[in-house]
């Protein structure tokens, strides 16, 4: 492959870091720029694209809740917002065959049918890995995301196998013996431990047992790693193999982004209709936000879900690539939705950043949910006399907690935003689901004032930062300490009024130090 397509992507990646925007969103530009220079989509770095998204779907899979997806809010705001989204769409670009555009003019209403559905969808790639970025796959907001996204590729697979006339292979019925192998693959895993057998063994199940087993016998490759991932998930190291396919799945996204850009070249008529798909954006947040507090959502989560979904999906493409095979659509549309699928993810990328304060503005425009008719995991949290708080109850966030009980006897309250972790540590700690990146979350923490400490001991950086401005923001008179992966984190958080931070890795060093000493003094 040309060493210009990773000189390209280490620039646009880096730029948009020093414009505070998600790499991904540089990652895009780069795509468009080797495109304008003359470049090509090759085989190499499409190849490499697929498997960034095989890799992805088999990680969401490794920490998905199945019950995630039989929640009304889930399946039901799907249902919904499909249809609707694709009618309310059909109507407007309708319009454009009587605006004198040419190419609207030959383009019959089977198209424009077959336009709105493709935008209907939401990018899985996209909302996942900015999701990823604020360690916020498994807060409340960000499952019922995911959830909906991975109803939207089920609805995909019925699409395919309509439109292609062709059904799935009989011997798509045998798949069905996965789940009762399920636990031998789990057996396997735990005797691989976790150096590059782990990941090999990834690699075998993401894309031989999932993505070409499902593809042989008629069905979307990409749901099968899915379902692969799904199938490991209750095992005790799947969060571990996620975390070993972490960088190599990113490294692969990158030539997902860059093959966006390298789709097609666009001219100007094509500019004009993809940045007019562009302004019917903001339709599909819309509706997403009318929806949520329908199903008894408060209006911060429905507005952070709405944001997320905020984009036209990848699988847009794959529609008008199909629909082209079939004569349905003309090639400059897959020009255009290549166009408008990559805009939408720069715009959603800078909305994203901001996605905090539109809440903000969206507060006391937006009927509330009253309390008591919440969704139970969007219920005020409850302190319990709390004299000591915990955010983040990782392996540092649970020693903390022991600590502060068994020596100093203090009454300690854990929260964490991942459900699955709070369920399986109840039984043993003082422990509630909470999103600590929530502006709402602060404002019923720290309503007692018998809260003396609060430990920062989430993985996300960034999610400590917004923390701490957080709680001296609302003048905390107690004491704050913070973890810190790297050394230059450390003078951010004692800037913002931090009393104690601590790096892992030093703090690590020092716990051993303890205990090797014990029997010898």
């Amino acid at each position: 492959m040309e060493p210009a397509y990773f000189i390209y992507a280490f620039a646009g990646g880096l730029l948009a870091m020093i414009l505070r925007l998600p790499p991904l969103a540089g990652f895009l530009a780069a795509g468009f720029l080797l495109n304008y220079s003359g470049y090509e989509l090759t085989p190499t770095l499409n190849a490499i694209a697929n498997l960034g998204v095989t890799l992805l779907l088999f990680t969401i899979g490794l920490k998905l809740n199945i019950r995630t997806l039989l929640q009304s809010e889930v399946w039901g705001v799907a249902s919904l917002h499909i249809t609707l989204s694709s009618l309310l769409f059909v109507l407007i670009i309708g319009l454009l065959k009587f605006g004198g555009i040419v190419l609207m003019q030959s383009t019959d209403w089977t198209a424009i049918l077959i336009l709105a559905f493709a935008l209907s969808f939401s990018s899985t790639v996209f909302a996942v890995k900015l999701l990823e970025e604020r360690s916020e796959t498994q807060s409340f907001y960000g499952r019922v995301a995911i959830g909906i996204l991975i109803m939207q590729d089920i609805f995909a697979v019925v699409f395919l196998s309509a439109t292609t006339g062709s059904l799935p292979s009989v011997w798509a019925l045998g798949l069905f013996l996965l789940i009762p192998a399920a636990p031998f693959l789990r057996k396997i895993l735990d005797r691989l431990g976790h150096g590059e057998m782990q990941v090999l063994f990834g690699f075998v199940l993401a894309l031989v047992l999932g993505y070409k087993l499902f593809e042989m016998v008629g069905l979307k490759g990409d749901l099968g790693a899915l379902i692969m991932g799904i199938l490991l998930a209750p095992h005790k190291t799947s969060a571990s193999l996620a975390r070993s396919l972490f960088n190599i799945k990113e490294l692969f996204l990158v030539g997902f982004f860059l093959s966006i850009g390298l789709t097609a070249l666009p001219s100007w008529e094509h500019v004009a209709l993809a940045l007019f798909l562009l302004v019917l954006l903001p339709l599909k947040t819309v509706l997403f936000v009318l929806m949520f507090p329908r199903f008894k959502l408060r209006v911060r989560t429905s507005v952070l879900t709405s944001m997320t979904l905020t984009n036209y999906s990848e699988f847009g493409l794959i529609v008008a690539a199909l629909a082209m095979t079939q004569g349905w659509l003309s090639s400059d549309w897959l020009v255009i939705l290549s166009l408008s699928v990559a805009m939408s993810f720069v715009v959603a990328a800078i909305l994203n950043n901001y996605n905090e304060r539109l809440y903000q503005l969206s507060r006391g425009r937006l009927d509330e949910v009253p309390a008591a008719d919440l969704h139970p995991h969007d219920k005020p949290i409850e302190l319990n006399g709390a004299q000591a708080v915990i955010l983040g109850m990782g392996k540092i966030g649970r020693g903390t907690y022991q600590r502060l009980q068994d020596k100093y006897n203090l009454n300690v309250l854990g929260i964490d935003n991942d459900q699955n972790k709070v369920e399986r540590l109840s039984e043993h700690y003082q422990i509630v689901e909470g999103d600590a990146v929530d502006s709402d979350f602060w404002d019923k923490l720290l309503v007692s004032d018998q809260v003396q400490l609060v430990v920062l001991a989430m993985p996300h950086h960034a999610g400590n930062v917004y923390a701490l401005e957080q709680l001296r923001g609302r003048d905390f008179k107690g004491r704050v300490a913070a973890i810190v992966e790297y050394p230059d984190e450390v003078e951010r958080l004692k800037a913002l009024g931090a009393d104690e931070v601590f790096e892992v890795y030093e703090g690590a060093g020092l716990s051993l130090a303890d205990r090797a000493m014990q029997e010898v003094y």
